[in-house]
């Protein structure tokens, strides 16, 4: 829902009792975990919210969704080890005044256990135990598709956001995979996983149009991945998302490429001023400059 505030105090104790303990950030995943956290099951979610409120009057939705299959179940891990530099650029940097930040993760429904994992709007650092109760499953079909669909039928119905809502204002979606999605939204699948009943499939375009009415989105496509620069796999992506499409060369570059999205969509900063900051905070501002310079030349 998005109350308290973010604290690099809280997240550096954390840290420190885990390297004492030997304890992973990812604990429940690692400890052998197969099937969803039951905070994080769409079936149980319903609808996740992002709301204004005295501490946070106005919030902006900000969703991360993962591809958690094969090569890229590396990046939950990344995007924990980045979140102070998230939470630099987004609020110490003026980038978005009450930022609310939702984790989840993406498999592929026609195999995997655990093909949709969804956390909640947070402004705190329970955001940082949303990440570690992610399964990282690793599977996936092996046929350069997952189900980047059922993730924005969900986030397309099943959140509810007030910076939109109240102010007509877009949130920000940021889907960071390597593959396709699939070319329409599965009735069984969504009754399966989500728990709504639906008449007939929805096309893949139809979901894209309807998510993108509440969401800006961007599809990122890491260095280290298995289909990184495959050129099918962005003509696929930039047809339905054009220029949101952002190939990175460094997977750490994820959070820091992520705030300067949101800074610069919401005008906050130039790309100029934004890649000065990274250097600041001693990020990698080269490979931030070069996606960004490759989305304006497409």
């Amino acid at each position: 829902m998005g109350s308290g505030r973010w604290s690099t105090d809280v997240y550096d104790a954390a840290e420190r009792y885990r390297a004492a303990t030997g304890r992973s950030a990812f604990a429940y995943s690692d400890g052998g975990a197969r099937s969803v956290h039951p905070r994080l099951d769409p079936r149980q979610a319903r609808v996740r919210e992002s709301r204004d409120s005295f501490e946070h009057p106005e919030s902006l939705a900000i969703a991360v969704l993962f591809d958690v299959t094969g090569s890229m179940g590396s990046v939950p891990r990344t995007l924990q080890s980045r979140l102070p530099d998230l939470f630099h650029l987004l609020i110490r940097k003026g980038y978005a005044a009450d930022p609310q930040i939702l984790f989840g993760a993406i498999g592929d429904a026609t195999c995997d256990r655990v093909p949709l994992q969804v956390g909640q709007f947070e402004s705190d650092n329970r955001m940082d135990d949303d990440l570690g109760r992610i399964v990282l499953e690793g599977g996936g079909g092996g046929q350069r598709t997952e189900s980047y669909e059922l993730a924005m039928y969900f986030m397309a119905r099943h959140t509810d956001i007030d910076c939109w809502n109240k102010r007509g204002h877009r949130g920000y979606l940021f889907i960071v995979g390597d593959e396709m999605a699939y070319p329409r939204v599965d009735p069984g699948q969504v009754e399966r996983f989500v728990g709504d009943r639906l008449g007939e499939p929805i096309a893949l375009d139809a979901i894209v149009a309807e998510l993108t009415e509440r969401y800006d989105v961007y599809y990122l496509l890491p260095a280290g991945a298995s289909y990184a620069g495959d050129p099918q796999i962005l003509r696929f992506w930039r047809r339905l998302l054009g220029q949101n499409v952002i190939e990175l060369d460094d997977l750490d570059a994820v959070c820091e490429t992520i705030a300067l999205t949101v800074g610069l969509g919401e005008r906050a900063v130039d790309l100029d001023t934004g890649l000065g900051d990274l250097a600041e905070i001693g990020s990698a501002a080269l490979p931030v400059s070069r996606a960004f310079q490759r989305r304006v030349r497409v």
